[in-house]
């Protein structure tokens, strides 16, 4: 093969190489540009999602900046968000997971009083089958509000589940599995404080 027919094979690769290089410094400068709004873009969000299950009214803190990570009762880490006033824990919020979804787990957002009573509770990423078990968000339905101020013993134990199954909670028509499943999580979540609140409000 001639040198004038290899010549343009080179020419071709270098420009090939060029745009590579190129593009990939882009990405590189697009995503050190970036990093600095999707931190604060999450932030919003958690701070956002912490506002529907801790009231402002009891905390003159950020409670997302003032959160804790400590190993639990069940030797997981657990991360919790604890809000204050005049440095004084009023309350706490923290993540559960209801088991048995009809699609997968749900996640929930749990915000509790010093005493274990519930500020407010919200699903955070569910699978639910919309119109149905989708009902469980509250952009959707008021179900999960009805939460807000209860605490073990109120209801009674045996009364934490759904009214099909001898409980005080509501299902949905034609849903009662994901219902089900909240419910037990919320009950978990209230078991979970009362196992961990020396760690949970003093951050130990």
């Amino acid at each position: 093969m001639s040198a004038a027919a290899i010549k343009p094979t080179w020419v071709h690769a270098f420009i090939l190489g060029a745009f590579c290089t190129g593009f990939g410094v882009l990405l590189a400068a697009t995503d050190i540009v970036t990093q600095e709004p999707i931190k604060e873009r999450a932030l919003e969000d958690k701070m956002n999602s912490l506002g529907l299950v801790i009231p402002k009214s009891i905390h003159d803190n950020n409670p997302v900046t003032d959160a804790v990570t400590f190993t639990g009762t069940d030797g997981k880490a657990q991360t919790v968000y604890r809000a204050m006033m005049a440095g004084k824990v009023t309350g706490v919020a923290y993540e559960v997971i209801a088991h048995g979804g009809y699609a997968g787990p749900i996640r929930l957002m749990l915000g509790v009083d010093p005493d274990g009573k519930i500020l407010g509770v919200r699903v955070i990423a569910h699978k639910e089958t919309p119109g149905l078990g989708d009902k469980i968000d509250a952009a959707k339905n008021e179900w999960i509000t009805r939460f807000t101020g209860l605490f073990l013993g109120n209801p009674p134990a045996e009364k934490w589940k759904v009214k099909k199954d001898g409980g005080q909670f509501d299902q949905f028509s034609g849903a009662t599995i994901t219902p089900r499943a909240v419910v037990g999580g919320i009950r978990h979540g209230l078991e979970y404080f009362a196992a961990n609140k020396a760690s949970m409000m003093e951050g130990r």
